[in-house]
């Protein structure tokens, strides 16, 4: 089976993304910031990873630059999720290795159409 990491503060969105994902056969784990996500990526590499922008301890944009550095930290599909509908920081998280991206808040067909791509490539 596929594997997911969650990274977001917002136990909400942890949990709505994960029945989401669980309903796509994906065993899913979750991250409160970039450094508990981080430390999990390093015990075990997800195949996926949905990334929230703004967090605490560490932001989504340093966590996927640690992740991108790290040996097999190219292996997960990133899909960065934001509330800012800022074309430049889309950019800055897309060059620093984001697969894809999507706005918040996000609804079930959004989330399963970026999702369902990756399972059809697995």
């Amino acid at each position: 089976m596929r594997s997911c990491l969650i990274v977001d503060d917002s136990s909400v969105v942890r949990k709505v993304a994960r029945r989401i994902l669980e309903d796509l056969d994906y065993i899913v784990d979750e991250a409160e910031d970039g450094q508990e996500a981080i430390d999990k990526c390093r015990q075990e590499m997800p195949d996926a990873i949905l990334l929230d922008w703004n967090m605490p301890i560490m932001s989504g944009l340093e966590f996927l630059k640690l992740l991108r550095a790290y040996v097999g930290g190219e292996k997960p599909r990133v899909i960065y999720c934001t509330v800012e509908n800022d074309i430049g920081a889309i950019a800055m998280a897309l060059k620093a290795g984001a697969d894809d991206y999507m706005m918040k808040p996000f609804d079930q067909s959004v989330l399963i159409s970026k999702f369902q791509d990756k399972a059809a490539a697995a």
